[in-house]
């Protein structure tokens, strides 16, 4: 080969190898941007050229790690920020649950309070009563619901009754229809004229 052809092939190989570097920083300036995962292999598909290219030429192989090294302390801080945002929130429920628990302590504190207040004033009653008003309540209690029990059982009959009269009237009404339509029947169309 002459000097000028050889010198031709290097400069065309040379211009090759730019090209390809420069397809190589346009892919991971776009998977940068996509916050894609940054491999040798991602890298050779989307700029078009081989791995053994990337692995083999020292601008685009350095090109390749410093991106991947950028892309995993970007992928880093992202997880941080995650963890602290969640860290937070969780954060923010805790206090919202300690207020809470704070709230419902002191209002089962004041029910304490209000229970055994009506408590003593039962007591106080009960203690004004004379010892056998005790045992007579109970038995006005009894003789209520007894006799509660007996007015229902009335009220059910007295129902059952009416219902049963109201059938009655029913049956009568349809009986004295059909008898006036009979008598109105037998009478011959002269008679009615």
């Amino acid at each position: 080969m002459r000097p000028d052809q050889t010198a031709a092939a290097i400069a065309a190989r040379r211009r090759t190898t730019d090209l390809m570097n420069v397809r190589v920083r346009q892919a991971l300036t776009q998977m940068r941007r996509e916050r894609a995962k940054i491999t040798y292999a991602a890298v050779a598909r989307r700029a078009d050229v081989s791995r053994t290219f990337l692995y083999q030429n020292d601008d685009a192989r350095k090109a390749v790690e410093d991106a991947g090294a950028e892309a995993a302390g970007q992928f880093t801080k992202d997880e941080s920020a995650k963890a602290a945002q969640l860290d937070a929130a969780w954060r923010e429920r805790a206090l919202n649950a300690e207020e809470l628990v704070k709230t419902m302590s002191d209002e089962v504190r004041s029910q304490r309070r209000q229970l055994a207040t009506l408590l003593g004033r039962v007591r106080d009653l009960e203690g004004h009563l004379p010892a056998d008003a005790v045992q007579r309540l109970v038995s006005e209690n009894t003789t209520l619901k007894v006799r509660l029990r007996q007015q229902t059982q009335e009220n059910r009959t007295l129902e059952d009754r009416l219902t049963a009269a109201r059938e009655n009237n029913r049956f009568l009404d349809k009986r004295i229809a059909d008898l006036e339509t009979a008598l109105l029947e037998a009478k011959s169309p002269t008679e009615l004229s």
